[in-house]
């Protein structure tokens, strides 16, 4: 199987901020494992970020019909990308939404996705190892 893990906005400076939420890890070294697990598992993965809306919608959309699921920690688009959701609810691969930390227990703002109801799940609140439950759920 042929996965793409997405990461949104700011997510480059995870390991830099706010460590307490998301980890002293990089967001460098969170993909180098999860490539090393997949592989470890006869899988494949590739990781794309940005900051630029438009840039995570072109991937969306590139990515249909050529990998078997797709990872997407969104950041705070989550919150309030329409055209994220558009984008997902336009492709045939299955996305689960990834956050490392619970966005149930923070702030309200945090609390609502608007990509939930297009997503084929979700992994809230288990830092690093929410990229690895979702990847892990496409190969049950």
């Amino acid at each position: 199987m042929k996965f793409l893990v997405i990461n949104g906005v700011n997510l480059n400076l995870t390991g830099k901020r706010e460590e307490g939420i998301y980890g002293s890890e990089t967001l460098d070294e969170i993909n180098r494992e999860l490539g090393e697990d997949c592989k470890m598992q006869g899988h494949e993965a590739e990781f794309f970020q940005s900051n630029l809306e438009g840039e995570l919608c072109a991937r969306i959309q590139e990515a249909d019909g050529k990998y078997d699921g797709i990872v997407l920690n969104a950041g705070a688009y989550t919150h309030y990308s329409y055209a994220l959701r558009d984008a997902i609810a336009a492709i045939s691969v299955p996305v689960v939404e990834v956050h490392m930390s619970n966005i149930y227990a923070r702030e309200e703002f945090r609390r609502k996705s608007v990509l939930s109801e297009v997503c084929r799940g979700s992994v809230v609140g288990f830092g690093k190892n929410s990229y690895l439950l979702a990847l892990r759920s496409f190969m049950l």
